[in-house]
């Protein structure tokens, strides 16, 4: 894998980032989420949506509620996601 410049920082899921944090999308765990969804059926949906290995991630706004669903920018796309389904997407 070529260095992008985020291999020095601590790998984390998407699902404990603050408000603001910023990074890459280092891969995806799907079966280390706590979903309703399979590992199998999490994994494609999230990829679906644009959580691919390298892509630039934000995190915009927490829900008022347990701080839950997240706003996230993958991108330039603004996508709301589940915080346990956000487990699955391993940022640096």
């Amino acid at each position: 894998m070529a260095n992008n410049g985020h291999d020095d920082r601590p790998h984390l899921p998407l699902g404990l980032a603050k408000r603001g944090y910023a990074g890459v999308i280092h891969h995806i765990a799907a079966g280390d989420a706590s979903s309703a969804l399979s590992a199998v059926e999490l994994e494609s949906r999230l990829i679906e949506l644009g959580f691919v290995e390298g892509a630039r991630v934000q995190v915009l706004h927490e829900g008022v509620i347990g701080r839950d669903p997240i706003a996230v920018r993958v991108e330039n796309v603004t996508i709301a996601v589940r915080r346990r389904e956000a487990m699955a997407i391993i940022v640096a």
